[in-house]
């Protein structure tokens, strides 16, 4: 599915394939994590949970402007990034990206499963199976990469709408959650890092920079749009983030108790909309999961080639990562804890290793970036998101690699 720079690109091909960045990184931050994520923190701190979806956008601002520039500007993927700076760092980084990528796509293929459960009907098992081949197909087309483009831009479109449509029948309240947006009741930095952690986190940092390089959009010339673009990546991933907890909150302000609920983000919908909601929210699920399925494979393999390898080469890579997770997950029936844990430990490490490499170049190697002069400004914000990957790593590694 490669696609070079030196490849004869339209402006409407240049165009489509730089939106299909922007969506492939917005909606491997919309997984069945991100959803279970937001039902539980909405459930947990009401209203009050507006500010930390505010504090977490911005501190995602901050880090995929500073990818985006960096690897956009280079015209390098980080892994090979890496390698200049420290010979060895970008193998590791890799290895890194993949194992997380790997174990969390279990749990996508889990959640593909789930969510055609709860909208057809059918087992998990058989779900998950039929997901993973509609995913393997979209990379062993003639035109895998305008296919990739266009169809986690249609689904991406969808999912908001249906989110879209279920927050306006729940009736949230607006009002109150636009004070709390600045004025909250009570602040939970611990929810702020999660979300930072599952937005921004593994493999999701590099989704949209690796596919923007595919377009041809590198160098120097492209800074301005290239930061344009990383920017409104990550403004479909808040209004995604924005509309599932105002559809929440309208549940939970109307008295429905989610706390006791196997399932409270069906239940939330249930409450909203009834069994249509019930079905939205399998259908929200499973594009949620999919295209996850999707970026996740991308990614993960983008760490294994280079711009210049066959798409041959790269599609058989992809199409055999999907395999290995689908085999997984179908063997295990579920994806087994210990490797989600496992995950967690390696996703809070991959942040700040890879962003620290990347903020060592705009800061000191010049020569990557084609001797273009980084913005003081842009390096400040990277530096205060930098301390806050820290953190996340710290917790993940503190508390999550003392359970294996």
């Amino acid at each position: 599915m490669s696609e070079t720079s030196d490849q004869p690109r339209t402006g409407a091909a240049h165009r489509g394939t730089l939106l299909g960045a922007m969506f492939l990184m917005a909606t491997s931050a919309i997984g069945p994590g991100f959803i279970t994520q937001t039902t539980q923190f909405t459930a947990q701190l009401g209203a009050a949970f507006a500010f930390a979806i505010l504090v977490s956008i911005l501190v995602d601002v901050a880090i995929q402007m500073n990818v985006w520039r960096v690897v956009g500007v280079s015209g390098m993927r980080a892994h090979q990034l890496a390698n200049k700076v420290a010979p060895g760092a970008g193998w590791l980084l890799t290895a890194l990206v993949v194992i997380g990528g790997l174990v969390f796509n279990i749990a996508n293929v889990a959640g593909a499963g789930l969510g055609l459960n709860a909208l057809l009907g059918l087992p998990p098992a058989i779900g998950g199976a039929i997901s993973a081949v509609l995913a393997i197909a979209i990379f062993t087309i003639r035109r895998a990469g305008v296919a990739l483009d266009r169809i986690v831009v249609v689904l991406g479109v969808l999912m908001i709408g249906l989110t879209a449509y279920v927050a306006i029948v729940s009736g949230p309240p607006v009002g109150d959650a636009l004070r709390q947006t600045v004025l909250p009741d009570q602040v939970s930095w611990l929810v702020i890092t999660t979300l930072i952690g599952g937005t921004v986190g593994g493999y999701i940092t590099y989704a949209g920079a690796h596919r923007m390089l595919d377009s041809g959009l590198s160098g120097p010339e492209h800074a301005a749009q290239v930061a344009r673009s990383s920017v409104q990546g990550v403004v479909v991933t808040a209004v995604m983030r924005v509309l599932l907890f105002l559809a929440i909150l309208g549940v939970v302000a109307g008295g429905v108790n989610l706390a006791d609920s196997d399932n409270p983000t069906a239940t939330a919908f249930g409450a909203a909309a009834g069994e249509v909601g019930l079905r939205l929210f399998g259908l929200i699920l499973w594009v949620a999961a999919i295209t996850s399925v999707i970026g996740a494979a991308y990614t993960s393999v983008s760490f294994l080639t280079s711009r210049e390898s066959p798409r041959r080469t790269t599609n058989l890579l992809t199409v055999g990562f999907i395999v290995l997770s689908t085999a997984v997950f179908l063997v295990a029936g579920t994806t087994p804890v210990t490797l989600l844990v496992f995950a967690g430990a390696f996703n809070g490490l991959i942040l700040p290793i890879g962003f620290t490499i990347l903020l060592w170049v705009a800061w000191r190697r010049r020569d990557l970036l084609g001797g273009y002069h980084y913005p003081r400004w842009l390096l400040g914000a990277g530096v205060a998101g930098w301390l806050v990957t820290l953190f996340i790593g710290y917790q993940f590694v503190a508390e999550n690699l003392g359970k294996l």
